[in-house]
């Protein structure tokens, strides 16, 4: 896996490129030309996957099935998209209307989710910025229903938590689509305008007489932070429900990972290590230790090097120890190339040290 910016002319793609709507547009096999790329960067891809014979047998899961994922994100963007035209034309939300569509793509993430024997794998393939909300609320539900099956929820919990993760940001189909996008800093009207999205979404979710008022909630609480920090009501600590801490994590995670039109995205472990640089006081610090034991925080492909001098891709995610993967040694530590597995979860002397970063300047109110 490289990034898009230390690719190079004639590498050819291991893994497929699809676009928003889960469309092909690059397939496996081709050769990348310079045109190529460059469209690939105006598309908004951060990280494409390149053959290596040397890697040929390393496979990369997909943690969400791309049908189930496809038809996810399919009815989500039609769903909001009907929303929006209803808020643009002065009418009532009907929430009430479009909630049993939410709960079946609920259900059939929990039904994947819990199938899934693997760590959960970076979920930003090709996002375009206009349909970003809408991918979004869909690895949003999937981050927040791996933590919340992690912490013991029942079956009915994780559906409502589910929901509330779909919906914590429907608000923000109030916002026009240039103040989302912009690539500037934000004059202090349009840092308002977004951070109204929580009451937005609040209010219209809390009229719905199908939808739990925990859901509305989640949508309500998702910015605000144990220490009083957050937004909108600068609530703190046992305060915030439950719900709401998970998809706080799950929200910032899935946003610094993702690539936007005003910052690039972070790798996995550069997101980890944000969220623990505020567990404790932005974050709950026992379910951001959690989180890190769900996430494959290394993503299957990732070039690394490692403490004694060796260097390789990482092969294999430990499910239960997804920060210490099974890597494919390349090159031995005198630069001699060479081809074997090194599992770090049993070669605990041995660490990853160096990886392709991207950190780029984060803005938690988006």
């Amino acid at each position: 896996m490289k990034s898009i910016y230390s690719v190079s002319n004639q590498d050819r793609l291991a893994k497929p490129i699809y676009n928003d709507l889960g469309q092909t547009l690059l397939n496996i096999g081709v050769v990348l030309s310079d045109r190529m790329i460059d469209r690939l960067k105006e598309k908004g891809i951060s990280y494409i996957y390149i053959e290596d014979s040397s890697t040929t047998d390393i496979y990369v899961e997909d943690t969400i099935n791309g049908k189930v994922r496809s038809k996810s994100l399919k009815d989500i963007q039609e769903n909001f998209t009907t929303i929006s035209k209803q808020m643009a034309l002065g009418k009532a939300v009907d929430i009430d209307g479009l909630s049993p569509s939410f709960s079946t793509i609920v259900k059939e993430i929990l039904s994947e989710i819990q199938s899934n024997k693997e760590a959960v794998s970076m979920l930003s393939d090709v996002i375009s910025y206009d349909s970003y909300v809408f991918h979004h609320s869909l690895n949003v539900t999937v981050y927040s229903l791996a933590l919340g099956q992690k912490m013991g929820l029942t079956d009915p919990q994780l559906h409502e938590l589910g929901l509330g993760a779909m919906l914590h940001d429907i608000g923000k189909m109030s916002i026009p689509i240039e103040i989302l996008n912009k690539q500037e800093k934000l004059s202090d009207e349009e840092f308002d305008q977004i951070q109204s999205h929580a009451t937005v979404g609040f209010e219209m979710l809390r009229k719905s007489h199908t939808l739990s008022l925990l859901t509305a909630h989640c949508a309500f609480q998702h910015h605000e932070r144990i220490d009083g920090s957050g937004y909108p009501r600068n609530i703190s600590g046992d305060d915030i429900h439950f719900y709401a801490k998970i998809i706080g994590i799950a929200d910032v995670f899935d946003a610094v990972t993702s690539n936007r039109v005003y910052r690039r995205a972070m790798l996995p472990h550069e997101g980890m290590e944000l969220l623990y640089s505020g567990a404790g006081t932005l974050f709950d610090k026992d379910a951001v230790d959690l989180f890190s034991k769900i996430v494959a925080i290394y993503p299957v492909g990732l070039e690394v090097k490692l403490s004694d001098g060796r260097e390789g891709v990482v092969a294999q995610n430990n499910k239960n120890l997804p920060s210490r993967p099974v890597i494919r040694v390349l090159m031995e530590e005198n630069q001699l190339p060479c081809e074997y597995d090194l599992d770090l979860a049993t070669e605990l002397n041995v660490t990853i040290v160096e990886c392709e970063t991207t950190i780029g300047a984060y803005t938690t109110a988006r």
